[in-house]
Order: C-alpha cells, then structure tokens, then sequence
C-alpha cells in the first residue's frame, strides 16, 4: 500500500493553514476540509492520468494560472455539491491545491522520487480515498470508479510515524544505492602516509598521559 497522503496532506492542512474556514465549528471545518483534500487530491490523480508530465512539471514548478484554473474548474463544476458558498470554496481549494503541490514537491526532493517515484506515490491514492468523500466529490474531479465506494480501515497514525513510513518507502525504492554506499565506505583505502605517522602519534599520546601523571602527584 503506498504512503498515506490523504491524511499527511490533512495533518498539513491543520498546522499550516489554521485560518482556512476558522469561523466554522471544529467539526463542520474538519468535515468541510476533508472533502476539500479529496477533491484536489483526487483532482490531481485524474490530472495525472491524463498529462503526467504535465502534472509534475507544476509540482516541480507551481504556476498560479494553473492552480487558478484548476481551483475555478473544481468550483464551478456543476456536479459539485459542496453546502460551501462559492465565494469561501474557492480560495479554499486553491490554498489547499497550493499546499499538496509544495507538499510534493518537498517529498520529491527529499526521496528523490522523480516522475515514476511519485507516478506510484500519486496512483496510490486512490485505494487511500475509498469512502473518504460524498459521491459528488468523484464526480467532481473525474475519479469516477470511487462513487459507491466504502472507506477502508486503517489505523490512524502520528505525523511522525507518517514521515517514517515515508522513509521507509523511500529506503525500499533504492535499496541498492545504499547497499553500495555502505560497501564504499567499508572498503575505503587506508593512507600509505597514515601507517607512517602511527608510531610518532602513539608516543606524543603517550608523553601526553605521563605528563598528566606527574602533575596529579606533585
């Protein structure tokens, strides 16, 4: 199963960005939210299906003209069915898709994912969002084999054990770069000159602890 971002990303959400829809109860804002980040989230997955490339150069290098049109699209659909007034979604899908794009980003510099590290790490999702959102959130953004679909349960885990898990993933993809890092280092060449001065370094160790000696007795 591949990293939750589904609940990385709402973590990110809650430290980040306290201010998006702070005057709704705690409740109706974490339900509220939660839509949002399937939405996107989702938004992007389907956006991948069709242009990868694409995709991940604004991963890499966010326009705003896109996220505009991406936030403006999601909006305006005329299958969303968000109790949201058009004039609070919007900016609020636009700060979300903002933060997933830096989100990625970051997690691609930090893996070194590249396009088929984060095509597997996008792709994921989908098994991440089952059940996770009302029907029209799929219909939404065009991730249309999710309606109907029922959450499947997993523990909910710390951001810490989130980042591990990433880690860890990161570790299973290039397992033999650091099978090599490690056999470099082991088998490093000692210095010819090293073995020469061993002996004079022995003896000023030596003069050194004696000296220490005399001055404790006297």
């Amino acid at each position: 199963m591949a990293f939750d971002l589904v609940q990385y990303f709402a973590e990110q959400i809650n430290n980040q960005k306290p201010q998006l829809l702070e005057h709704y109860s705690r409740e109706d804002r974490k339900t509220h939210l939660l839509e949002i980040n399937a939405l996107v989230l989702g938004k992007l997955i389907s956006l991948w299906r069709t242009d990868d490339k694409k995709v991940y150069q604004e991963i890499s290098s966010p326009d705003d003209l896109f996220i505009q049109e991406i936030a403006r699209h999601l909006t305006t659909s005329s299958k969303n069915q968000s109790p949201l007034p058009k004039n609070e979604l919007e900016p609020t899908v636009t700060e979300i898709l903002k933060l997933q794009l830096a989100e990625l980003k970051q997690l691609n510099d930090i893996g070194n994912l590249n396009i088929i590290g984060l095509r597997e790490l996008i792709l994921g999702q989908i098994e991440h969002l089952s059940g996770q959102a009302s029907d029209w959130v799929w219909s939404t953004n065009d991730l249309t084999e999710l309606k109907g679909s029922k959450p499947i349960e997993q523990e909910e885990i710390s951001l810490d054990s989130t980042m591990k898990e990433f880690n860890q993933m990161v570790s299973q993809q290039y397992p033999h770069d650091e099978a090599n890092i490690s056999y470099e280092v082991v088998n490093a060449p000692v210095p010819a000159w090293s073995k020469v001065f061993e002996p004079i370094v022995a003896i000023v160790i030596l003069w050194i602890l004696y000296s220490a000696a005399i001055s404790m007795f006297n």
